[in-house]
């Protein structure tokens, strides 16, 4: 499936990194924060490309509430959990919609999310590094 990415948070994980802060709480809550507004653009360009059949896929986009970490990076995954009522997983489902299929085109309307939460995952991102600054008198 698609990956998050953006070139505006580059500066400030390299300052967290600095800092030795690229794997603790602080890069949970931000993590988290920005997992929580890729979830609601999901959701928006979901609803915005007319996927909502009976609202399985939409209403069940979510992530786990601990990022994990991976080689010494810290991650968390946004995407359709469990099934719908036909047992058909509704990452299964999400990922046909986007990229399509034989009969049917893909939307690519993740890569639409993606766009639309960028600029916002970058400044809740800064606010709450800026937040932990001021606390530390930096």
């Amino acid at each position: 499936m698609a990956r998050f990415r953006t070139d505006g948070l580059d500066d400030l994980m390299q300052e967290m990194m600095r800092m030795g802060e690229d794997t603790g709480p602080i890069a949970d809550r931000i993590l988290l924060a920005g997992a929580e507004v890729i979830r609601r653009c999901w959701k928006i360009a979901a609803e915005s490309h007319g996927h909502r059949d009976t609202g399985d896929m939409i209403q069940s986009i979510n992530y786990a509430k601990k990022p994990k970490t991976v080689k010494d990076l810290k991650t968390i995954d946004i995407y359709p959990q469990g099934k719908n009522k036909n047992k058909v997983r509704n990452a299964e489902v999400a990922f046909i919609l986007h990229y399509g299929s034989s009969k049917l085109p893909g939307s690519h309307w993740i890569d639409d999310a993606d766009d639309m939460s960028a600029p916002e995952v970058e400044s809740v991102a800064s606010e709450i590094w800026n937040e932990e600054l001021r606390k530390r008198g930096l």
